[in-house]
């Protein structure tokens, strides 16, 4: 089967006081990237580049350290690739038609 690339964004918010935190992306359980958040009332558009066989994907945010802080995703979103996301992080990827060279 072949795979497909996608690239999905997500608006990633956090709240926190004292130490910058730090968070996690998981696509199911494969670890995306680990982050210290340290802006103050900014958000960030997290894109990830998805190379994987056609299927159902899990997207999930996690705080590493949540004594002082909230984290909040929203407005996901497919920006390339044969996928659709829905609200709660889930991605379809499809199989694309190629052309055969």
């Amino acid at each position: 089967m072949r795979t497909e690339f996608v690239l999905a964004l997500t608006d990633v918010h956090c709240n926190w006081s004292d130490e910058p935190p730090r968070y996690r992306c998981y696509v199911n359980d494969e670890l995306f990237t680990e982050r210290t958040w340290i802006w103050a009332n900014h958000y960030l558009e997290e894109q990830l580049q998805i190379l994987a066989e056609p299927g159902q994907y899990q997207i999930r945010y996690e705080l590493v350290d949540i004594e002082s802080a909230t984290l909040t995703t929203n407005n996901y979103r497919i920006t390339h690739g044969p996928a659709s996301v829905d609200q709660d992080g889930n991605i379809l990827i499809q199989e694309s038609s190629h052309e055969n060279a």
